[in-house]
């Protein structure tokens, strides 16, 4: 103790100083006790009771967990039969291999040195130990012996290199001793990521993959399970916890799963997009739960429960060692959660019986991955013939004899009523008990050969053409052993390649099992297997309830197509679904967005469709109605023309003004001509006329009967005040006027052409509803409500003003002139008009409105053309067909004498009924007809004037 307290002290103020006060005091307690151990002195025949020892030439290290760890403070516990004594077993045949093989390290003998971690970093460290004592320099002056002379120190055999350890925590731990003595290292079954460092683990080795491949399999595997909501559990230590991240860090990675379509009739929609996950979010961790190195009682329940909590995550990632898998499946049973969970299991888990021994129930669907290997049939011959008597090496093997047949070796154990009988040493291992090969025996020999690979080169290159060991490799260097190791490129037992990258790592190699119950059998069945992708026959795979439909772990149920997901806030892999409305659409799995002007989403609202384009058709009945009128009209209108020009000379036609009334005839036919403008199919064509036609045939109508109704006032007022005519109002001068008034409409066009030109639009405002389904592109001249106001606001001025004289003239009486036909003409045009403006204007929101107001617009305008033509041309037209007789020349009169008549006729309206129809007017008219031609005559000739 004097000797350990000192070295301690010395030490730690090193360790102080150097400021590496935590690695370093670990390593120096190591160190520390193996001066103390190293200065023991031992008695001849001293026998290692916790180790193999066998000699030879170079002595290689093992590390294997032949017990389980110990409990209530005890560091072992049980034995483990497959874990520990068949890959311990699997060492010690492959030296035997070696020793025989004439080729490899030829006249050179391996021995070895194998310890046991019981499955503990802490305890497998204090083993370690052995390992380096040849390399420390004992110092034994202080140690005396009792009879006062020195002590005699033996010199232990010296490792050169060390196969082991199996679990990754107990690796990391001795790598961190044999790296500061230059001991290489290569594990048979530590996967950590970690132990890839190659800054702080250079001397490891392994040649099983490391966990970060593995954790790239889990990955695939549940992606093509399109699992995304799963719970992880750890056991507390380098493998599970460095296991569970590297999952974890991998499904980020490598998160996107491309789209799938599958059928699922449990859903509300029949094809149902596979969950889509983004490179930031990958598979969602609803519960990670860590399993202590000492669990406490109920620990396990306490898991199940918190595992529990999520339903849907029904999968389970297991990075756990087999003892704590075991037990957790116990806690699962336990709280009656059998088919519940969807275990996927590590290579810790693999293919074993131990884990799921009486309760397979609880197993059932499990998925589990092994690094890809062969039974190593040499290795079944070589382990059932073992026995009692030709395996005295391994110090174990009686305990292991004693747990595989259920016996005892000595009487002393044995109790009475316990049912244990005495073992005979005829058992025989698969005779007499169940045997299968553990899953790592393969890698155990494959580390061994690696070594003695690596020492055979290094002896080719140290010592050419020398037969057994020579004096440069008395000594073997830890470092260049190493370089050797690493360059090594051999075919294992099993005939898969063993070799090693930059960081010691073998490349990743993997088997997918499913642990399967079908007709009351139950069986590890190989389902796919992995390198760099995976390969997976899901129509091998049962899942529990002898059911092939994979069962779901899932947050969220994934959305209908046409709907977004909307995140629940710190889980990505839970989500509402939220419908895109209106003109959304999806734009992709987490957002909706409007559709262009001219497009409307689809039936699902995945995507954008052109919006269907609508135009006024012929056969519509919005459009029937007005063309009817129309043709009624145009038809009316010429036969009006065609009566006027068949009876020109007649005095009715000559007192109608002709030149005015054919000018407005003219116009009546453009109005009723506009409807088929109106209602043909909009082009540049079209919508030019448009511009022209819809306003001049109003134009020209009204601008006639202004200069019509002018000049009656005007004759009217002048007579009162004089006999001399009025100025302009001969047939030329009412023509001038006329024309004049109309240029003023096509002026107006002419600029609105050269300001903007014509052309037809598609109008997708329109008829855009609140219902995408009932969305309707306009094809449409590109006239605006104020561009109509304003083409129509000339023709609405002349009805207007034309209007105005109608009233002034009504004082004339009816048998005297044509003002009260042109007055009632133009009430019955405002009341049309006034009536066209609520129904017009008051529609530009409804969804018809392009119906509305083009039929609207048509009729209004054949109804003004059809109250002109019916009120001042069909009594004409009567009278021409019908009364004949009526349609004679008076005689003659002044116009004095016809307008002081007039004036009369105000006070004495009974007399002028009895003159003949048409007399007092017609006289007035054609007093007025050739004033121009003799007006400085007082009495001008009856005959030749008309209004």
């Amino acid at each position: 103790m004097n000797l350990l307290g000192s070295c301690m002290k010395r030490g730690q103020t090193g360790c102080h100083r150097g400021g590496l006060a935590g690695p370093c005091q670990v390593l120096l307690l190591a160190c520390c006790i193996l001066v103390v151990l190293g200065a023991k002195p031992k008695t001849p025949g001293h026998k290692h009771l916790n180790s193999i020892r066998i000699d030879g030439d170079i002595s290689l290290g093992g590390l294997f967990p032949v017990h389980a760890r110990g409990n209530d403070g005890k560091a072992c516990g049980e034995l483990k039969k497959e874990k520990g004594i068949h890959r311990l077993e699997a060492m010690l045949f492959a030296l035997d291999r070696i020793n025989n093989d004439h080729e490899l390290l030829p006249n050179i003998t391996l021995g070895a040195r194998i310890l046991d971690t019981c499955s503990r970093d802490t305890h497998a460290l204090e083993q370690s130990l052995t390992f380096v004592q040849a390399l420390i320099e004992k110092d034994g002056t202080e140690i005396k012996c009792l009879s006062g002379g020195p002590p005699i120190i033996t010199k232990p055999e010296r490792v050169v290199g060390v196969i082991g350890a199996s679990a990754s925590s107990v690796s990391i731990m001795v790598a961190n001793i044999l790296r500061l003595f230059r001991i290489p290292q290569v594990s048979y079954a530590s996967t950590a990521p970690e132990l890839s460092d190659n800054t702080r683990y250079d001397f490891f080795s392994r040649v099983v993959p490391p966990d970060t491949y593995q954790a790239q399999a889990m990955v695939d595997i549940v992606k093509a399970m399109r699992w995304n909501y799963v719970s992880t559990v750890a056991s507390e230590g380098n493998y599970g916890e460095s296991g569970v991240d590297a999952f974890i860090q991998k499904s980020r990675e490598e998160g996107t799963v491309n789209p799938r379509l599958y059928h699922d009739p449990s859903q509300s929609c029949c094809l149902i997009l596979a969950c889509t996950l983004n490179k930031q979010r990958g598979v969602c961790i609803s519960q990670s739960v860590k399993i202590p190195r000492e669990p406490k009682p109920g620990e396990f329940d306490k898991i199940i429960r918190r595992l529990s909590e999520n339903p849907n995550a029904r999968v389970v990632i297991l990075f756990a060692n087999e003892d704590d898998i075991r037990r957790l499946l116990q806690a699962a049973k336990k709280d009656n959660q059998t088919g519940h969970f969807i275990w996927v299991g590590s290579d810790s888990w693999g293919s074993k019986i131990s884990p799921i021994l009486n309760q397979e129930e609880m197993a059932e669907g499990a998925v589990t991955i092994l690094p890809k290997r062969q039974s190593i049939r040499g290795f079944d011959r070589y382990f059932i013939s073992r026995t009692l008597d030709n395996n005295r090496r391994n110090i174990w093997f009686a305990e292991f004899w004693e747990n595989n047949f259920q016996c005892k070796l000595s009487r002393h154990a044995l109790k009475k009523g316990s049912g244990i009988k005495k073992c005979t040493n005829h058992e025989r291992i698969r005779k007499d008990s169940s045997y299968e090969q553990e899953g790592k025996v393969q890698f155990v020999v494959d580390a061994v050969y690696a070594m003695a690979h690596a020492l055979h080169n290094m002896h080719k290159e140290l010592c050419p053409g020398k037969v057994g060991l020579c004096s440069r490799m008395e000594t073997i260097n830890g470092t260049m052993l190493l370089k050797f190791i690493r360059k090594v490129n051999f075919t294992g037992i099993a005939g898969t390649p063993v070799i090693f990258n930059v960081n010691g790592d073998a490349p990743g190699r993997y088997e997918i099992y499913q642990y399967q119950m079908k007709h009351n059998t139950t069986e590890y069945k190989i389902i796919g297997h992995w390198a760099d992708q995976l390969h997976l026959d899901t129509k091998e795979m049962w899942w529990p309830g002898g059911t092939l439909q994979v069962p779901q772990s899932i947050c969220s149920q994934p959305c209908c197509p046409g709907e977004r997901k909307k995140t629940v806030k710190g889980v990505p892999c839970c989500w509402h679904c939220e419908r895109c409305d209106g003109y959304q659409y999806q734009a992709d799995t987490y957002s909706c967005k409007m559709c262009r002007f001219d497009l409307r989403p689809n039936e699902n609202h995945t995507a954008c469709e052109a919006i269907p384009i609508v135009k006024l058709e012929w056969s519509s009945p919005w459009a029937v109605i007005p063309v009817l009128i129309a043709v009624l009209g145009i038809m009316a209108t010429m036969f009006v023309v065609g009566t006027f020009i068949r009876y020109n000379d007649t005095p009715i036609v000559k007192a109608s003004g002709r030149e005015l009334s054919y000018v407005l005839l003219t116009g009546i036919f453009l109005c009723y001509a506009t409807t088929f403008l109106m209602i043909a199919a909009p082009d540049i064509g079209i919508c030019s006329l448009r511009r022209i036609f819809l306003g001049l045939g109003m134009s020209i109508s009204y601008a006639a009967l202004l200069t019509k109704t002018n000049r009656i006032y005007r004759i009217f007022e002048q007579g009162k005040m004089s006999v001399s005519t009025p100025r302009f109002i001969s047939p030329a001068s009412q023509l001038v006027i006329t024309f004049s008034l109309i240029s003023v409409q096509l002026l107006g066009v002419c600029i609105w052409f050269g300001v903007d030109p014509s052309q037809a639009i598609i109008d997708y405002e329109d008829q855009r509803t609140s219902n995408p389904d009932m969305a309707r592109g306009v094809l449409k001249c590109d006239i605006s409500d104020l561009s109509l106001i304003c083409l129509l606001g000339f023709s609405m001025l002349l009805m207007v003003t034309c209007t105005v004289y109608a009233i002034k003239t009504r004082g004339v009486p009816e048998t005297f002139n044509e003002a009260k036909p042109i007055g009632f003409t133009m009430y019955t045009t405002c009341i049309v008009w006034l009536a066209f403006i609520p129904i017009f204007f008051g529609t530009s929101q409804s969804t018809e409105k392009m119906y509305i107001q083009t039929t609207t617009l048509t009729i209004s305008v054949s109804l003004s053309a059809s109250v002109s033509l019916g009120m001042l041309y069909m009594p004409k037209v009567y009278v021409v067909l019908f009364h004949p007789e009526q349609n004679v020349p008076n005689r003659k009169r002044s116009l004095k004498a016809v307008v002081t008549a007039a004036t009369m006729s105000n006070k004495f309206p009974t007399k002028g009924g009895l003159r003949p129809n048409g007399e007092a007017k017609s006289e007035l008219c054609e007093s007025l007809e050739t004033q121009a031609l003799a007006s400085k005559q007082t009495y001008i000739s009856y005959s030749n004037h008309a209004i």
